[in-house]
């Protein structure tokens, strides 16, 4: 089989967590050109962008290197995914109709080339923080979202990078806490009982690499970030790798 399935999560574009976020950008497109080679499709898990905040007729300035990229991968009928993340939730049209982007706000189960497959960013399933969940609903609140539109921009992006940056600063982990500490590995049994046909759990929001088996069949896919892993998980129908590019 000559063609591949390629997924990358955890970009955030724009973070200060990037010595260069524009390098970092550079390095995505470029791992794109290397995946669109033999590419059946594309899957970018969430994340990919730091803040992404669409108004009715304006999109967050920067990263035209890879929203032109993706346009061009896209328009050579390789299908691109986006899955929202807890950064980049705020969208609606705009990479839709302009990058010609499939997305998807919930997650998806789905066949490829045999195989069954639970693809998601990862927050929202089984997180036990009462912090988080209370977070979550309020980012997803349409009736916020509408009073968000209606702040200036150079008040809404300044402080959403702030919250973003003193987030990721004190907010948990990026090392692998034990399978009954990491609560995708939780959430991935509990729906294994529901559904025994799922091959692969994939996930990216815990900036971790790891390939853990629940069981002889089926297996949890944490596809790491592109900060510090500059990682993703590629599927050529008969096995799952996890690698890195041009890794540092």
């Amino acid at each position: 089989m000559n063609k591949k399935i390629y997924f990358v999560s955890d970009a955030h574009l724009g973070s200060k967590m990037h010595a260069d976020s524009v390098e970092s950008e550079r390095k995505l497109c470029r791992w794109l050109d290397f995946a669109r080679q033999d590419a059946q499709a594309i899957y970018l898990l969430g994340d990919i962008f730091d803040y992404w905040f669409e108004y009715k007729t304006v999109v967050p300035r920067g990263f035209t290197r890879l929203l032109g990229k993706l346009s061009e991968i896209t328009d050579s009928g390789i299908d691109v995914h986006f899955f929202i993340g807890n950064h980049d939730i705020w969208l609606t049209d705009y990479l839709q109709n302009e990058c010609g982007l499939i997305i998807h706000r919930k997650p998806l189960v789905t066949e490829i080339f045999g195989k069954k497959f639970f693809i998601a960013h990862g927050d929202g399933l089984a997180d036990k923080s009462v912090a988080f969940r209370f977070l979550r609903k309020v980012f997803h609140s349409k009736f916020l979202r509408f009073w968000f539109a209606g702040i200036h921009p150079r008040w809404t992006i300044s402080l959403a990078h702030a919250w973003s940056n003193k987030s990721r600063e004190t907010g948990g982990t990026d090392d692998f806490l034990g399978e009954d500490k990491e609560y995708l590995i939780q959430f991935a049994k509990q729906e294994i009982a529901r559904t025994p046909d799922i091959d692969y759990f994939v996930f990216g929001h815990r900036h971790i690499l790891l390939d853990f088996p629940l069981n002889e069949k089926s297996h949890v896919i944490n596809i790491g970030d592109w900060i510090h892993l500059f990682s993703y998980a590629v599927f050529d129908g008969g096995e799952m790798r996890l690698e890195r590019f041009e890794a540092i």
